[in-house]
């Protein structure tokens, strides 16, 4: 099986049709790979988590922000952000289905023994193996009914910002959450920053990009960072989030072969 990995969607069902498409992805031998916040902001979500959920063993999903934030919101913990376009979703008959489907997914997902995927990044206090394993915390938590509401409840916040093994109960889940689905750049601490956004040549003295920080060389392939447009200066490091909810383009690549496939988003160039 080939594996065709896609950047962040954000709910940009119309867009997402078009890319499979024009890159003629054969899904009885390809598999669609996603970065993380599949909805948020994008006027189809709806549409959007139906596609992937029906895909079944053909598609890999990590979670991204955007995706533990309708979880959020879906369970009541949060507000409902009229941006976010979530109505029909929250409305849908299928909801509760769509709701476990996502509780499923997991932070990081592993493509083979020097690859994987999450959504922002990885700590560097982290190897690909300790990763793998705080990702897992992470998923057993959503896979029990009785604990999980607590831990959306206590996701929220910016702290800790700095990896100790001796982190217990929500402040570690908090961490290791933030890491995979909210940061861009890291301190000479390496201690985590989650406000900056813009390209990594403009950040405040001090700020590095969480990758240029990381000792080892395996393969990571993330989303979230919009504003680098796919350009990582590290021949092991791939970024997918393109931008397609600011209107510029949604990408695909093909692993196998490293073909980028892209199709343009004008839509939402006018609406965000």
């Amino acid at each position: 099986m080939k594996h065709c990995i896609i950047g962040d969607v954000h709910g940009c069902y119309d867009e997402l049709m078009q890319l499979i498409d024009m890159a003629q992805v054969d899904l009885s031998h390809e598999q669609l790979w996603f970065t993380g916040d599949l909805i948020g902001r994008g006027k189809q979500p709806l549409e959007t988590l139906r596609f992937i959920q029906h895909l079944g063993h053909r598609a890999q999903v990590v979670l991204g922000n955007h995706d533990l934030h309708f979880l959020a919101v879906a369970n009541g913990i949060a507000p409902v952000k009229a941006r976010d376009h979530l109505e029909a979703l929250l409305k849908a008959p299928d909801r509760e289905e769509l709701f476990e489907w996502l509780w499923q997914q997991p932070l990081l997902a592993q493509l083979d023994t020097d690859t994987v995927m999450v959504h922002a990044g990885i700590t560097p206090q982290w190897s690909q193996t300790e990763a793998i394993l705080r990702a897992q915390e992470i998923s057993n938590i959503f896979a029990d009914r009785q604990n999980r509401h607590e831990l959306l409840a206590q996701m929220y916040g910016d702290t800790p910002n700095r990896w100790d093994e001796t982190l217990s109960g929500m402040d570690r889940y908090r961490f290791i959450i933030n890491s995979f689905t909210r940061m861009r750049c890291c301190y000479a601490d390496l201690s985590l920053d989650f406000q900056y956004k813009e390209a990594p040549e403009q950040a405040p003295d001090g700020l590095k990009p969480w990758f240029e920080l990381r000792k080892d060389r395996d393969n990571i392939i993330f989303g979230h960072w919009a504003a680098l447009m796919g350009a990582a200066p590290h021949a092991n490091i791939y970024a997918l989030d393109t931008g397609c909810i600011w209107g510029n383009q949604l990408s695909l690549l093909r692993w196998e072969t490293k073909e980028l496939c892209q199709t343009s988003c004008p839509a939402y160039r006018r609406s965000n």
